[in-house]
């Protein structure tokens, strides 16, 4: 059964599209990369899935028990928020706040599942460190475990490789592709990696043109969108 399905769906500001006739259909352990150029609304329709933008037109359906609240986000890191004040397991545990409710504290099952996470990402030894002292990709991984602490059904990502060196890149993705081949997790990823996409994804959904372009791996290799060195859109 499909997690998400996106039908005719038009994104903009202020009245003004930035994308039109968006559509595609996710199903549980699939693992899609968004790509495409520059202002093409890719960070706009992450933005719509996680509940935080409304469709100018069309509309995104939610299915097989999916809704807004069971869909883990890892956005791009700002400089500020690589200075974050709080250790590695607040910052984790953090993810667990839409299941406060009307509480004030976390509760022990909130503890467990955090330290499940951390222990999922290998970070458990770092759980007391200041997440500001941290590498680039001990930072990613913190945020990817506190992603899993809203849920392990759908994790959105944001360029979650953006300003790592290249060993650290490497085992992000690496990660990220465990999480969805091992625990079934489905992974929506925006990348400009053309090159990791067609690697780890089983779907593409190029934004920009029209109409856009969704299909397999191997049906977008085949495209004109391609690009000839297979790097970055």
């Amino acid at each position: 059964m499909s997690q998400i399905i996106c039908r005719d769906l038009s994104l903009g500001y202020n009245g003004e599209a930035v994308c039109k006739n968006v559509n595609f259909e996710i199903e549980a352990g699939d693992y899609l990369c968004i790509v495409g150029e520059n202002g093409s609304g890719k960070s706009t329709l992450m933005k719509a899935l996680l509940g935080l933008h409304s469709p100018l037109g069309g509309e995104i359906i939610k299915g097989d028990g999916t809704s807004t609240g069971s869909i883990g986000y890892l956005p791009q890191q700002s400089e500020l928020q690589r200075d974050f004040p709080a250790t590695v397991g607040e910052v984790t545990l953090s993810g667990c706040i839409g299941s406060l409710g009307k509480k004030f504290f976390y509760s022990k099952a909130d503890r467990l599942r955090a330290h499940d996470a951390m222990k999922q990402l290998g970070i458990c030894d770092l759980a007391d460190r200041p997440y500001s002292s941290l590498s680039g990709g001990q930072q990613q991984r913190t945020l990817l475990a506190r992603a899993l602490c809203a849920t392990k059904k759908i994790i959105l990502l944001d360029e979650p490789v953006s300003g790592l060196d290249p060993a650290a890149t490497a085992d992000m993705y690496e990660t990220i592709y465990l999480l969805n081949k091992k625990s079934h997790t489905t992974v929506i990823m925006v990348t400009h990696d053309i090159s990791a996409s067609i690697r780890y994804a089983n779907k593409i959904l190029h934004m920009g043109g029209s109409p856009h372009f969704f299909r397999s791996v191997e049906e977008y290799r085949a495209s004109s969108l391609f690009p000839a060195e297979g790097g970055e859109a």
